[in-house]
């Protein structure tokens, strides 16, 4: 069989976003966030991100910088008409966080650019293709809002903060930056906007923290996917869940779950039989190294799919930290 060139629908790291202080008797410590890495269409749904919604002193800004790889399955957009996937992507990503006073209100506003290298094989429509491409994805921007449980606190009043509930949300927009050739069937970028609301709430229970969100993400139009085809999605619905655990000196692991499920796609009018219904399964680890700079690893699996989903995933990121008072 001919061995043709393909191309994917968007390697972005997406979920890269600030966690928590964590206040001790020495000093007041940060963990790092995740960055859940993202494969176009389902990749906002996949993120696993522990600590979204915990309480920030305000006006503290962080630089993160982190690399992810996935390797096995779709680890990038599923409903592509790909099947036995071998694909291994590389992520670099870079991020600025801002705490934030919204109205009396603990927020954050972050942006992601990352950076992706895939390779691999697949086969297309019953033919071996394989693919090396490498560039930018799409720059996300996200506001996050604590809407009960978490005032906005200048560092030293922040010293007495004492988590109980927090509830809150966050709006993120995805924007089509990232590398897209409408030649290739893969790509880095997706060559259309995104949109995630969400809300979720986190529980402090001793030196546990039961975190639980609830979220969708849409989809514009691609008008010009793979040789000027129209192709749509629906909205992707996502449940996570996190159970946290805070130890001595600002060091805390999680255990964490994410449940997604719709995205199906509708190509110049015909609709794909490419329902999403996957869970994955992940860990995080994260320790401070000074009061300026932390450190997080993690990684995760899909354990069930009705379509793509079978990749592993394992993340290194750092974090320093600057102003607030620190």
């Amino acid at each position: 069989m001919q061995h043709q060139k393909f191309m994917g629908n968007s390697v972005t790291c997406r979920s890269f976003l600030l966690n928590t202080f964590i206040p001790t008797k020495a000093a007041v410590t940060t963990a790092l966030a995740v960055c859940g890495l993202v494969a176009g269409a389902t990749v906002r749904a996949q993120s696993i991100e522990p600590r979204s919604y915990s309480n920030v002193p305000v006006g503290v800004n962080f630089l993160v910088v982190g690399y992810a790889r996935t390797q096995g399955g779709l680890a990038f957009d599923s409903s592509l008409p790909l099947t036995d996937p071998d694909l291994a992507t590389s992520t670099a990503v870079t991020g600025y966080v801002r705490s934030l006073d919204l109205w009396g209100k603990s927020g954050k506003f972050d942006v992601i650019v990352p950076y992706t290298w895939l390779s691999g094989s697949a086969l297309y429509l019953g033919s071996p293709v394989g693919r090396e491409v490498n560039g930018f994805g799409d720059a996300s921007f996200r506001l996050s809002m604590n809407f009960y449980g978490a005032p906005a606190l200048s560092l030293p009043a922040f010293r007495a903060y004492q988590q109980d509930l927090i509830v809150g949300g966050s709006l993120q927009i995805s924007a089509p930056t990232g590398q897209y050739d409408p030649a290739k069937l893969v790509n880095i970028g997706t060559n259309r906007w995104s949109i995630k609301p969400e809300i979720g709430a986190s529980k402090a229970l001793g030196p546990w923290t039961i975190e639980g969100a609830a979220a969708v993400t849409l989809f514009t139009t691609n008008d010009d996917f793979f040789n000027g085809k129209r192709r749509s999605q629906d909205p992707v619905y996502a449940l996570r869940a996190h159970a946290i655990y805070n130890f001595k000196g600002g060091i805390w692991g999680s255990a964490d779950a994410t449940y997604f499920a719709g995205g199906r796609t509708t190509l110049n009018g015909a609709q794909g039989v490419d329902l999403q219904q996957n869970w994955r399964l992940g860990g995080t680890l994260a320790f401070p190294v000074d009061l300026q700079n932390s450190v997080k690893l993690y990684a995760s699996t899909g354990v069930s799919a009705r379509t793509g989903n079978s990749y592993d995933l394992l993340g290194l990121a750092w974090q320093y930290r600057w102003g607030g008072g620190l």
